[in-house]
């Protein structure tokens, strides 16, 4: 069994970060053509909600494509459960499991711990099990800065939920 985390901070509020992960359906089932996903994840495919759970997430059931090495592609089933609204959640894939959690540190800026747990226990894919984690480890943290840069990118993106600043006199 592997064992990935990263940790990294980022300018914006724990709430418009979680706004982003509804509207990307990392918590939510969202609305046809609202996914945004995919605009900023370079190994997600296709993401399709199979059970959205209840109101704010736990339960929800995905099914994932996305990239792997030499050009393949790959399949997942994801559970999502232990979802707590602009703090975060757990994921269950099976081979992989893991959590994500957010944590304000001040205003607009929120640290994104992220920790999964890989384990292939099938040949002959448990004999590529290193190569294929560390692709899916730099990918994730790919998308975890892409993430954060799309939300520089779109100021215009849920401005209500930017945090007014601490007053400095």
């Amino acid at each position: 069994m592997r064992e990935h985390r990263h940790s990294f901070e980022m300018p914006h509020s724990a709430a418009r970060i979680w706004a982003l992960m509804k509207d990307s359906a990392l918590c939510f089932s969202v609305a046809p053509g609202l996914d945004r996903w995919t605009e900023y994840e370079p190994m997600v495919l296709t993401m399709e909600i199979v059970e959205p759970g209840d109101e704010i997430g736990n339960g929800l059931v995905r099914l994932l494509g996305f990239k792997l090495p030499f050009g393949r592609r790959g399949t997942a089933r994801e559970l999502l459960s232990d979802v707590v609204p602009e703090r975060g959640y757990t994921f269950d894939m099976g081979t992989q499991t893991g959590t994500v959690q957010l944590v304000s540190i001040r205003p607009n800026r929120t640290r994104l711990d992220f920790v999964e747990r890989f384990h292939l226990t099938k040949a002959p894919r448990k004999w590529f099990e290193g190569p294929i984690y560390r692709f899916i480890n730099r990918k994730n943290e790919a998308a975890m800065r892409g993430f954060s840069r799309w939300l520089v990118d779109h100021p215009d993106y849920r401005p209500d939920l930017v945090e007014p600043e601490a007053d400095a006199s």
